[in-house]
């Protein structure tokens, strides 16, 4: 089956061409593989709806309103450099699409190579599984998601944008056994830990990158027990895998200073470590170590262990990963 008809695909096509010079101001697509990518994708096909909060709640924005201003501004809203809203329950936000430009940063970190077969763990709204498809072809993507009704939306959108990988409704920290092994790895949703069970299925030399505390590690797989790599510089906030493994960022303690749990290095730091360091050697600790940045900061998983660690993975300075992998 082709893809559908897209009434919106003029409008479309100049928003998104607006939207890849706005990435490409931030010194992302680099690669023109990518560029290609989020050049020919239609976003707005992914996300037929969305929510925007405001002071009476969430606020549905949506394609087929019959208001022509509310259209435009689902569209125009649609190729903004921000991430969206797709699912909220009980006011809790489920699913979103996330932020464009970070979407490029995750997708050139893990520096594909045609040929190569990728497992995305959460589906959203198959935008992000379309620009790998783009890029790799379907045979190659597959994505991975707990929730029935999020897989067949993802499946829906993709199809009407004419691509097919390989939608699975399932517990993403389990990966697809079915369809390894993989090459590349990629999470768009926070986790505690690495599940070994992703290492397991990957081919030696493969990346994973894993939204861990507020960052993207990046990790190269030694074999299936091993596996090590640092932070990415950038911040990365995603909604929590559902299941087993889901885990939330802690409050702010009771004593801690509101000016350091509003740091962002500072939050990365404690929700990393929370487990080993209480909120006084956390923030002194910080404070020693002159405020360091994300990439500072590695992985490493070796026998059943994880650890995180400060500059050197063999260094003083290490905390095991909270939270229980499977």
């Amino acid at each position: 089956m082709g893809a559908q008809r897209d009434v919106f695909a003029g409008d479309g096509a100049r928003a998104r061409r607006a939207l890849v010079r706005e990435i490409e101001a931030y010194g992302v697509l680099r690669d023109p593989a990518w560029r290609a990518a989020f050049s020919a994708v239609p976003r707005h096909l992914f996300v037929p709806f969305y929510y925007v909060a405001g002071a009476a709640g969430y606020d549905r924005l949506w394609s087929g309103h019959p208001d022509p201003g509310r259209r435009d501004r689902w569209l125009r809203g649609a190729y903004r450099d921000e991430p969206l809203a797709t699912r909220v329950r009980d006011g809790e936000l489920v699913s979103s699409s996330s932020q464009p430009s970070l979407m490029a940063q995750m997708l050139e970190a893990l520096e594909v190579r045609d040929g190569h077969d990728v497992l995305e763990i959460g589906a959203g709204t198959g935008y992000n599984a379309a620009l790998l498809c783009h890029r790799l072809g379907d045979g190659h993507v597959t994505t991975v998601d707990l929730d029935e009704e999020i897989t067949e939306s993802a499946r829906t959108h993709l199809a009407a944008a004419g691509y097919g990988p390989a939608v699975i409704t399932g517990d993403g920290a389990r990966g697809c056994p079915e369809r390894a092994p993989f090459d590349r790895v990629v999470a768009t949703c926070t986790l505690p830990s690495v599940p070994y069970a992703w290492l397991s299925q990957c081919r030696p030399g493969a990346l994973v990158l894993t939204p861990l505390s507020t960052g993207l590690a990046l990790l190269r797989v030694r074999d299936g027990a091993h596996a090590e790599g640092r932070f990415l510089a950038t911040p990365a906030y995603f909604v929590a895998l559902r299941g087993g493994n889901a885990r939330f960022p802690p409050a702010r303690p009771t004593g801690l200073p509101r000016q350091a749990y509003e740091d962002d290095r500072f939050r990365f730091l404690f929700t990393l470590a929370e487990e080993s360091l209480d909120t006084r050697e956390a923030l002194s600790f910080w404070q020693r170590e002159g405020r360091p940045e994300r990439e500072r900061f590695g992985v490493t998983v070796s026998e059943g262990r994880q650890w995180a660690w400060l500059d050197d993975p063999a260094g003083p300075y290490a905390w095991p990963l909270p939270g229980e992998p499977r």
